[in-house]
This record gives C-alpha cells, structure tokens and sequence, in this order.
C-alpha cells in the first residue's frame, strides 16, 4: 500500500513537471520557429487563399472542449451542387508536403502553451465521437492530448482505430517522462523516414487490453479523424 501511495505521488510530480516543461519548451519552440510559421502562412495564402488556418473543435482531458489549430492543407473547391469534394479531391501538393513533415500541426503549440494540450499523449478526438466512448476508451480523456503520441510513432494512419486506442490506453497506463523523451525522439524519425507498423509494440498493447483490462477488441468502437 506504501509502495503504491509513493508511486502515485511520483506520477503526480513527474506530471507536474510535464506541464511546466511544456509551456516552457513551446514557448521557446514558438519564437524559435516564427519565421518559418510566417513562410509557411504565406505558402497557405499563394497556393490556397484564405483562410490561412483550420479550427476545429476538439475534447481534452476531462472531455473539456478547446479549439485545435492547423494550417489549412485542403482547398474549399465543391461540387455542382455546392457540397464540398472529398478530402482526396481538396488536399493539394503543398497541403500533402506540410501534412508528410508535420508542420500543418506546428500551429498546436499555441494549444500547448495554454495548457490544452501536451507535447506528447493521445491525440484530442471529436465531441461527437467521446459520446460514443465505450468505458475503457474514456481513459485517454484521464490526461492531456498530446501533439505527438505512442500510436503516431508506431504506425498512425496504418492503424486501425482500435489498435490506435489500444496503443494510447497502453501508453497512459506506463506512462513516464523517459516514455515521453522516447516518443519525441521516434517522432523525429517518423518525420524523417515516414509512418510504419511496429507490430510489436502493437502487439504488446492489444493483448495488454485483451489479458490485463478484459476489453473485448471484435465490439465496434468509435472512429477516429485524424
């Protein structure tokens, strides 16, 4: 009982110290990357027009409702019938390049510096999709949305939703400040060489979901936007 008390009150400062490092490290990310944020702008303005940035309404921790901020990579081109095209049609070259190295994202440090978001954790989701959390998937609300996560650096887009929630539940049950240095670091890789399975941390945490928190993977779960 005492070794479990000193291991809740270590998780408690550790997670202190990640969100002063946080808003520290974004800050500094912020003024450092200012004038690319500023090129990236007006690539956005001379190959899209406005609007330069895309809000969109996100849950955090506690399904607390911010909003999350991106550069704008789709067009707003719509159909015959002013519906607009599919996101295949919308997404441009230069909305694809930004999207490949992440910078359409660079934007969420202004989310981190508020304290909506970390450096590192589950990425936020819809509203309307918390709604249809099941019980073991509303643990990813326990802590704060990251910009980077354990799903994005061991596959993202080549996972299922299910195996990318199974990988989240995975990381906020082992979590530690090493876990997150870990993950940040791989993040640049993924920037770097791209995304790919690891089937074996994916495995890891399917059969940890599975075996240790009886959640039963064949029931159809909430889907996930990017």
């Amino acid at each position: 009982m005492i070794a479990q008390e000193l291991r809740s009150e270590r998780n408690t400062n550790s997670r202190v110290i990640k969100s002063v490092l946080d808003r520290v490290f974004a800050a500094i990310a912020l003024l450092c990357l200012t004038p690319i944020l500023i090129t990236v702008a007006i690539a956005v303005h001379f190959w899209m027009g406005d609007p330069i940035l895309f809000t969109q309404t996100r849950s955090g921790q506690r399904a607390r409702i911010f909003k999350v901020y991106k550069f704008r990579s789709m067009t707003n081109d719509c159909d015959a019938n002013g519906n607009l095209c599919s996101d295949e049609i919308r997404l441009t070259s230069f909305g694809k390049l930004i999207r490949r190295v992440k910078l359409d994202e660079t934007l969420q440090l202004w989310n981190i510096l508020k304290g909506d978001m970390s450096f590192v954790g589950p990425r936020p989701t819809l509203p309307k999709q918390v709604k249809d959390y099941q019980d073991w998937q509303k643990d990813r609300l326990s802590i704060t949305p990251g910009l980077t996560g354990w799903a994005q650096v061991n596959g993202n887009t080549e996972l299922t939703w299910t195996e990318r929630i199974c990988l989240d539940i995975w990381y906020l049950h082992h979590w530690s400040l090493w876990m997150d240095i870990e993950i940040l670091y791989k993040t640049i890789g993924v920037v770097i060489w791209g995304e790919h399975r690891n089937e074996k941390a994916l495995t890891k945490a399917l059969d940890y979901a599975r075996y240790s928190l009886n959640v039963d993977l064949n029931q159809p779960v909430a889907e996930s936007l990017r």
